[in-house]
């Protein structure tokens, strides 16, 4: 004991009077005041951008407001009559379907894709598929709905030129109720999946190889391989993109209002093209605001379960 303690001393020693110079403390302060300058820089952007929007709207969603008069104190009237508002109780329905379509395409996609990435041996392939798959990503939304728009259109869409072509005959991708929300699905799902993509692969790139390997070794074939090992693994991952992919989804915008306007009839009107044109064009905006505060609590309720079922699903290393 006396040994370690006379050798444990003098280092204690040495380090107590580094940090007694006056350099060194000036060295960890400028570090410490450049640390909470970027936690004061993200913790702005967040208030700015996210927290104050988020109150106000709930504070507004009491009142009742159109831009040129002073608000006025309606308490809960807004979201009583948002419960007995028939077309936006069914924007949330279509809301969900459609958020539940893209979720299940953009993960059980982007997971297929990891996985034919992941076996490719060339290191050139993998990352031009890395690529390929990621640049839908880049592109703007609102052009990539547009340009869709076109390639769908049942009349003149080069989709349909093709299918009559083959003589298999025109398909009504979005003057059809299944046909506008499938169509959006595949589209929203096809633009996202580069990000779960991505995710996929790195997971899957440090799954260790001794577990493969012994795997292989016992007899299991590439999809019990999959289904016993890799996915258990990469589990924690899989509920991340779960969950950006749910809430992303549940404020899907842009493809249904520009490819459908929310058509045929109200088939792929969301709940958010109808805060838009409750508040913006209608101009009720505390209206609109308890509509956006009800989809926040949905968001919230169905990320809490997400995280729940992960409790039994989700396998940590």
């Amino acid at each position: 004991m006396s040994a370690v303690a006379s050798t444990t001393k003098p280092g204690r020693s040495r380090a107590r009077r580094v940090e007694r110079l006056p350099g060194a403390r000036r060295l960890a302060r400028r570090e410490a005041r450049f640390g909470f300058a970027m936690i004061s820089l993200s913790g702005l952007f967040v208030a700015v951008f996210t927290l104050f929007p988020m109150i106000a709207s709930l504070i507004l969603s009491l009142f009742s407001w159109d831009i040129i008069s002073s608000p006025k104190w309606v308490g809960l009237a807004n979201f009583k009559r948002l419960v007995h508002d028939s077309p936006t109780v069914h924007s949330f329905g279509v809301t969900l379907t459609l958020a539940v379509g893209i979720v299940v395409v953009q993960i059980v996609g982007g997971l297929f894709l990891a996985v034919l990435v992941n076996n490719r041996k060339r290191p050139f392939e993998k990352t031009f598929f890395r690529t390929t798959f990621y640049l839908p990503l880049l592109a703007s939304t609102a052009a990539v709905s547009i340009f869709m728009g076109y390639m769908f259109d049942a009349k003149f869409g080069m989709v349909n030129y093709y299918l009559n072509q083959l003589g298999l005959g025109s398909v009504p991708w979005l003057t059809s109720n299944t046909g506008a929300m499938l169509t959006i699905v595949l589209i929203a799902a096809w633009q996202q999946v580069g990000f779960t993509f991505v995710m996929f692969v790195a997971a899957l790139t440090s799954v260790p190889t001794d577990m493969l390997e012994a795997a292989s070794i016992d007899g299991a074939g590439p999809t019990r391989t999959l289904l016993r090992i890799k996915i258990p693994l990469i589990s924690p991952t899989i509920l991340f993109a779960t969950v950006v992919a749910m809430i992303n989804a549940l404020q899907l915008f842009d493809q249904p209002f520009i490819m459908t306007k929310g058509g045929p009839g109200t088939a792929t009107t969301t709940a958010t093209i109808v805060m838009y044109q409750t508040g913006f064009q209608n101009l009720q905006f505390g209206y609109a605001s308890a509509i956006a505060t009800i989809l926040l609590l949905i968001i919230l309720a169905i990320t809490g379960l997400q995280f729940l079922a992960a409790r039994k699903l989700v396998f940590y290393r």
